[in-house]
């Protein structure tokens, strides 16, 4: 066996125990997966999973700025009794049929 080197690093205490509970659940242990990690990294050559950034990325912020529009914009909608919403409902789906009866 060849001589072993002592890995140390900082990680925010509640993501460690979620991704403990998630080894816990798969039967390993952190350890053993940054191991396992380290030997894909050497088998790939590389990081062995994904690291690209998404194509949009929503701040927070503006998730909260959005969600604000929405309620402020819904504030404006009259209420709707339950025969209104229901006739709605019923149009919608007449218009559906009758849209894929043209189709055919």
């Amino acid at each position: 066996m060849s001589e072993q080197a002592l890995i140390q690093f900082r990680v925010d205490k509640e993501l460690k125990q979620e991704a403990a509970e998630i080894c816990d659940a798969l039967g390993t242990d952190l350890p053993t997966v940054f191991r396992m990690c380290m030997k894909q990294m050497k088998i790939v050559r590389g990081i062995p999973f994904s690291t690209r950034l998404p194509e949009s990325m929503v701040t927070r912020e503006e998730a909260l700025r959005a969600f604000e529009t929405m309620r402020r914009q819904a504030a404006d909608v009259p209420e709707m009794s339950l025969e209104e919403i229901n006739a709605e409902i019923s149009a919608s789906r007449a218009a559906r049929k009758a849209g894929k009866a043209a189709q055919e």
